[in-house]
């Protein structure tokens, strides 16, 4: 009487495959892991680019409409139609405020010349409207943020002369509009951006 010898897989044949299973799962998984991270990276940097091009075609709409009119602050005083600083200080301060034309066609409260401004706050930049070009008493304009994480926000102005000042008005000279705006960011990563606007 033969004994029947039985087939089959040995523990060391069981031992390399799992092995190698493991192995696939591990180069597997750090493949995926690298496509996910690669993703999210691209996302961000897509999000980003995507709320920079926002900020500049919203400003250079607002620029384009800037406007011969001056305005009074809540004191009554008069500040010149466009103004530009370097430094914000006090809370209802920017670093661009001007005015702009309204908008015909959004409703009665945006048709009337509109005083707005440009501030940069804690790594974000701020829209500041003014709810009347000619402010009553303790006014506050209404903030909306407009661009995160940014590092620094640079302004210069060109004068009829082909200058480039980084004030606006400069030597005094209130009632008039620059010939152009340059406004330079930098993001919280590093980058420079810089672009130019021609006023009307």
């Amino acid at each position: 009487m033969t004994a029947r010898r039985c087939s089959g897989f040995t523990l060391i044949e069981l031992l390399v495959a799992l092995v190698i299973l493991a192995l696939l799962s591990v180069a597997g998984y750090r493949g995926l892991d690298a496509v996910l991270q690669t993703r999210e990276r691209v996302e961000r940097e897509t999000g980003k680019w995507q709320h920079l091009a926002v900020f500049f075609s919203r400003l250079e709409q607002d620029v384009a409409q800037a406007i011969h009119r001056p305005a009074r602050d809540q004191g009554g005083l008069a500040q010149p139609e466009w103004i530009g600083r370097n430094v914000a200080v006090a809370e209802d301060e920017a670093h661009l405020t001007f005015t702009r034309a309204g908008i015909p066609d959004q409703g009665e409260a945006q048709r009337a010349p509109q005083r707005i401004g440009y501030r940069l706050e804690r790594g974000t930049i701020l829209v500041l409207r003014w709810p009347f070009l000619d402010q009553a008493p303790r006014a506050a304009p209404a903030r909306y943020p407009l661009l995160e994480g940014v590092r620094e926000l640079r302004l210069r102005h060109l004068d009829t002369n082909g200058n480039w000042l980084p004030q606006w008005p400069q030597g005094g000279q209130p009632g008039t509009l620059p010939m152009a705006l340059e406004v330079a960011v930098t993001l919280a990563g590093g980058e420079n951006i810089t672009r130019v606007f021609a006023l009307q």
